[in-house]
């Protein structure tokens, strides 16, 4: 049974329940530190152990029944997961403690130096013996970030800017001096579980096939409606179900690998650098700050599935994301993801034409699944009430924007073939030598 956001019910408080480890006890999220005073509507991250194992939602009339009142939401919305999960063994996952990957983790960020310090902080407090922090400043037009994290992560945080706009540019930046032989990303507006990279490293040691990982986004506050809308409408959370997807797997989707982002966000992504390598970098012509406003994530799911890899979504690999406040943000959201759609989809077709038979196969099918999640849902926590829906002009700028995509796509390749003209600069920038600054 899965808990749905229903927006009509924010400010909804968002907490941590952890059943595993008696006695059972309350967070916030992030944080394994007791909540301020809990009342009012209240959706908890249920987990068993620190595994994530389900979300449930309660009424809580006052803050000393919260503990109670949400043990016994859990219990009865997620009995069975609850009961799976206190039978696995509760140490870590299984890793070569001798010599564990080195990971380097990467966040791009814009002109956002004090969401991007809260990110930081969480990012250097993780339970993972080796790895790296990279910043990666796309286009800025000030030295704010920089001073932010040369003065408060100095020695824990490395710092370069990539002066092409866009976050496929900003990552391939990244990629390019990172050391670890597993590159993480994740957003500057998020909260990083402790045990973020241990999952992602057990995924990754789970065969040798898997390239690519993806993990859990839970919201990391739901204090209005816009953001619960936002949680509503995009559903970043992907379940409580470790997933292993490839070609060779039956059952998947019909018209997978098209559709591999319903297995994971860029905001919570993972490959091996010799799959970025192989696969040529992100896509700059796509992600937020080019035409195509999204689809980097997807295009570089989908290039490491085609190319016969693994993706593997490993739900303990928990962020927690800040969703934006502002109104404007829904209309902003909804148009990103369908122009981010259309764009993926003309980049498959113009770059991978050995893919072409599968998506002609697949594209009316295709069309008809991305018309179907532009349409409005309703909860399933809605019950009697008038169903949640898009606002009228949110549905419609979605429809418009899917069918904006290749153009847009069209766009952004001409804006960065001119770029890479004037500077030669190839997608993928060379790494620096250790110790150069970077």
């Amino acid at each position: 049974m899965s808990f749905e956001i229903d927006p009509r019910n924010a400010p909804i408080r968002v907490i941590e329940l952890e059943l595993g480890d008696p006695p059972a006890r309350l967070a916030d999220p992030g944080s394994r530190l007791a909540p301020q005073p809990v009342t009012g509507h209240v959706m908890a991250l249920v987990r068993v152990h620190g595994r994530p194992v389900g979300l449930v939602g309660a009424h809580v009339p006052d803050s000393g029944a919260a503990l109670d009142t949400l043990t016994a939401a859990a219990y009865r919305e997620l009995a069975a997961e609850i009961d799976a999960a206190a039978l696995r063994d509760p140490d870590p996952p299984d890793l070569d403690a001798a010599a564990p990957p080195l990971i380097s983790v990467v966040i791009a960020t814009r002109e956002r130096p004090e969401v991007l310090a809260r990110a930081l902080g969480s990012a250097v407090a993780l339970d993972y013996p080796r790895f790296e922090v990279i910043v990666v400043d796309n286009d800025p037009v000030t030295d704010a970030t920089e001073t932010m994290v040369r003065e408060r992560f100095a020695g824990k945080v490395d710092y370069v800017r990539e002066p092409m706009r866009g976050l496929a540019s900003a990552h391939n930046r990244g990629t390019a001096v990172a050391r670890g032989e597993i590159i993480a990303f994740t957003d500057d507006d998020v909260l990083i579980d402790p045990g973020w990279l241990t999952a992602i490293a057990a995924a990754f040691a789970s065969a040798p096939d898997v390239a690519c990982v993806t993990g859990l986004i839970v919201p990391a506050e739901l204090r209005t409606r816009t953001q619960a809308l936002l949680e509503w409408h995009a559903k970043p959370t992907k379940g409580f179900t470790r997933r292993v997807a490839n070609l060779g797997r039956a059952g998947v989707d019909e018209l997978f690998p098209y559709t591999a982002g319903d297995l994971g966000a860029g905001a919570n992504m993972a490959f091996t650098a010799a799959l970025l390598r192989e696969i040529g970098g992100f896509d700059p012509a796509m992600g937020v700050g080019t035409a195509t406003l999204g689809g980097d994530d997807l295009m570089a799911f989908f290039l490491a599935i085609a190319a016969g890899h693994t993706l593997v979504y490993q739900p303990e690999a928990l962020i927690w994301h800040h969703h934006h406040t502002e109104e404007r943000a829904l209309l902003a959201q909804a148009r990103g993801h369908s122009v981010g759609l259309g764009a993926f989809l003309t980049g498959v077709a113009l770059h991978h034409p050995r893919m072409l038979p599968l998506l002609t196969r697949r594209l009316p099918r295709a069309a008809a699944h991305a018309v179907h999640r532009l349409r409005s849902r309703a909860p399933s926590t809605a019950g009697p009430h008038t169903p949640v829906t898009l606002p009228p002009e949110v549905a419609a700028a979605e429809r418009r924007a899917l069918l904006h995509g290749p153009l847009a796509y069209l766009q952004a390749s001409r804006t960065v073939r001119r770029s890479r003209a004037a500077t030669g600069r190839p997608a993928v920038a060379a790494r620096t030598a250790p110790g150069v600054e970077r």
